[in-house]
């Protein structure tokens, strides 16, 4: 049986998918509202698949409780998949892991050695140097009577279910022979490929995934900022003539080395930011990617003096997407909001938002005097110009049906 503490993208998706493999979950968050959501069968958030797996295996495979007791003494493995989002220095912030990890101490049996998995995305040196000795200073020998390792996702928001039931491969992060030997033996229904790392290893290859993803999205909002200096050149067709090399061996790049508003989102601000920053605590200014903050965090200015040029601020202004991504209703550090503060800041008074699914969430999450229009029609009818900051398909042929101006950040 298995615990997973967090019941967000990940500890939701991971929560379904073992209980998809035959396993009984428990699910514990402390967000009470997002709890009876999923008591209701419903999910808190836009993902797809989980919804379906939600109303097959809710109250079944998977339970969702606030005995923590009662989870923590039926399980053999628990999961940590609570937020670690960065602080003002960039730093992550731990508070969510410790606390749950100290509220898993009252009831673990030292005659029953339970195995503490770190699924939350930490930065490399946090297991050994932080995580190990909270444990044993609370009482618990590691790898005599308590195993711990970490274990990080590579779950694309939008592909959650995919990306975990057929994962491409499974990474065990710890220095302890047994630990992993448990967990090779919890993932071995999944049949792929299975690597057992230090734990700094384990905790840095997440990291190195999603700065590399930063770095291509900022590489290619740079270039293309390039372009439109240079002029005369087309953006669009440039970036898709490039994503046909061959030395890219058929991998799907395009998403990434694509110029648009910058990346958002959960995971890459907060990866990027924590790598940099633990980059600089362990002595070392890792330049390229200081840099390649510094270009996302400079785009909403960059496309807001972009606008600028086309659109006078007296202007009826019509926002085409807030949700970080398409396909998805998160709006966390998402560009769109960004750059309607710097729209704001510079005088446009008339902004007007429009989302195929996140303008709930854009509202509540962003305290932004603009209004807001619930289907394209109407957004289309009410503006002098338009903005595509998100690239929903239904945005693509825009251009096409309304005689006023849009200006495309997503190269659509």
């Amino acid at each position: 049986m298995i615990t997973v503490f967090g019941l967000g993208f990940v500890g939701l998706t991971t929560a379904l998918g073992f209980s998809h493999f035959g396993k009984r979950v428990y699910g514990i968050d402390t967000n009470q509202e997002r709890v009876a959501i999923l008591k209701n069968n419903s999910l808190p958030f836009l993902e797809p698949h989980l919804d379906i797996a939600l109303a097959e295996h809710n109250n079944r495979n998977f339970i969702i409780t606030d005995d923590v007791q009662n989870a923590i003494a039926n399980s053999e493995y628990i999961f940590y998949c609570v937020g670690t989002p960065y602080g003002e220095n960039g730093e992550a912030d731990l508070h969510y892991l410790f606390s749950a990890l100290k509220d898993t101490f009252p009831y673990m049996n030292k005659e029953k050695p339970k195995t503490l998995i770190i699924k939350s995305t930490i930065p490399p040196s946090t297991t050994k140097e932080k995580i190990i000795p909270f444990i044993e200073e609370h009482g618990w020998s590691v790898g005599d009577d308590v195993y711990v390792a970490n274990n990080p996702e590579f779950l694309r928001e939008g592909h959650c279910w995919e990306d975990f039931i057929y994962a491409d491969r499974i990474v065990i992060g710890s220095d302890n022979e047994e630990t992993v030997d448990r967990l090779k033996n919890l993932y071995e229904a999944f049949n792929v490929p299975i690597f057992a790392v230090s734990s700094n290893t384990g905790e840095y290859i997440k990291y190195l995934s999603n700065t590399l993803l930063a770095t291509l999205i900022s590489y290619s909002n740079e270039m293309a900022d390039v372009a439109e200096h240079i002029g005369n050149i087309d953006v669009t067709k440039a970036f898709n003539i490039l994503h046909m090399d061959k030395r890219w061996n058929k991998c799907n790049m395009t998403s990434y080395v694509y110029p648009g508003c910058g990346y958002g989102g959960y995971c890459l601000p907060k990866d990027t930011n924590a790598l940099y920053t633990i980059a600089k605590v362990k002595g070392r200014n890792a330049e390229i990617l200081g840099n390649v903050i510094k270009t996302n965090n400079n785009m909403p200015k960059i496309i807001a003096n972009r606008i600028e040029k086309h659109i006078s601020n007296d202007k009826k202004i019509g926002i085409l997407g807030l949700s970080f991504k398409p396909n998805s209703n998160d709006v966390r550090d998402c560009a769109s909001a960004k750059i309607i503060n710097e729209l704001q800041k510079k005088g446009y008074c008339n902004i007007c938002g429009y989302d195929p699914v996140a303008i709930n969430e854009f509202k509540e999450y962003y305290n932004l005097n603009m209004d807001y229009k619930y289907n394209l029609e109407d957004i289309c009818e009410y503006a002098d110009a338009l903005i595509i900051l998100t690239a929903w398909s239904e945005f693509k042929k825009v251009k096409n049906r309304i005689d006023k101006l849009v200006l495309d950040y997503r190269y659509m």
